[in-house]
């Protein structure tokens, strides 16, 4: 029997549970795909490009990415480009037998890490959206690209120059694109795409030749 001074629970029929559950369905089904391939002006895929989706709603939903590193192995940067959300900290494990300073001098972060071997203690955070280009004062061969951007819709190309974006909501966003073998300073190339409820696809064409590489 129910105290008089407790509340009955409110019941929710079977066929409130039922629209409950259809709306969630639709919610969850409302995120899409976004297919994007990156071509130089030669035709030729390119590798190593960056694309993101930009919007109010994108910048909102932004969150760190945990556990990133940016390797040094046999005197170079394991990864050459790195593409990452706003406030992620990034370890430079130096997994050489000889030291490293790595360096940025770019104003998205620039910091200094004075000559180490293994982890360094603490992480570099990038917490200013752009591109940060990494050297070595040691050895000069040694370069690398890390792009922050403030969106969780992001890749990186493989070699057919294809990136898809998984979980992208229905919506008008700017389509941006980036590549190491721009011009320094280049902007990423920005163009409108609306996303609709089913896939969606796109062809980005950045002024590089030969792969861009």
């Amino acid at each position: 029997m129910n105290s008089p001074h407790r509340p009955t629970p409110a019941r929710i029929p079977a066929a409130g549970w039922l629209a409950l559950v259809a709306w969630l369905a639709s919610f969850a089904a409302a995120a899409t795909t976004v297919d994007v391939q990156l071509n130089g002006q030669d035709g030729k895929p390119l590798l190593e490009a960056v694309v993101y989706l930009e919007s109010a709603s994108a910048r909102a939903a932004t969150k760190p990415r945990a556990g990133v590193e940016v390797e040094q192995q046999d005197k170079r940067f394991s990864q050459r480009v790195s593409v990452l959300p706003a406030g992620s900290a990034v370890l430079f494990p130096n997994r050489d037998k000889v030291r490293h300073h790595v360096y940025s001098l770019s104003p998205t972060k620039p910091f200094e890490l004075k000559l180490y071997s293994g982890v360094p203690a603490n992480p570099v955070v990038f917490d200013k959206p752009g591109v940060a280009v990494l050297g070595c004062n040691i050895h000069d061969q040694m370069v690398a690209w890390v792009v922050v951007v403030e969106t969780p819709y992001h890749g990186l190309s493989a070699a057919h120059g294809a990136v898809r974006l998984d979980n992208v909501p229905p919506g008008s966003y700017r389509l941006r694109a980036w590549h190491p073998g721009l011009p320094p300073g280049a902007p990423a190339l920005d163009q409108a795409l609306v996303v609709a409820g089913d896939k969606t696809a796109a062809t980005v064409v950045l002024p590089l030749t030969g792969g861009g590489l």
